[in-house]
């Protein structure tokens, strides 16, 4: 009875391990893949209005951008994207969020 209980144990183990090493392998790949990109839509701080920076950056709002909006009337065009910082309400956690999308063209 020991000696089959042994027997099941190595088994089981030895099939769990075999599990794995079949599922850790990486797929095949082909040379004929295809590679799909999602372009993600930028936006220009210097000539945006409100409505486009609300519905457009993450965690801005009506206030925020008209606040990104006042801030560029009152100084001028963005220098850099950075120059955000300036504006009211605007920290690095939302710049950090939005760097990707945005724009001084």
């Amino acid at each position: 009875m020991r000696k089959l209980m042994i027997n099941s144990i190595l088994a089981a183990a030895l099939g769990a391990s075999s599990f794995f090493a079949i599922a850790a392998e990486p797929p095949a790949t082909s040379k004929s893949q295809v590679v799909a990109t999602i372009d993600q839509p930028t936006v220009n701080i210097n000539n945006a209005d409100i409505e486009t920076l609300a519905r457009e950056l993450n965690g801005v709002g009506a206030a925020k951008a008209r606040a990104i909006v006042e801030y560029r009337e009152a100084h001028g065009a963005f220098a850099s994207v950075d120059e955000l910082l300036e504006v009211k309400g605007i920290g690095m956690a939302i710049l950090e969020k939005n760097f990707k999308k945005l724009t001084i063209e």
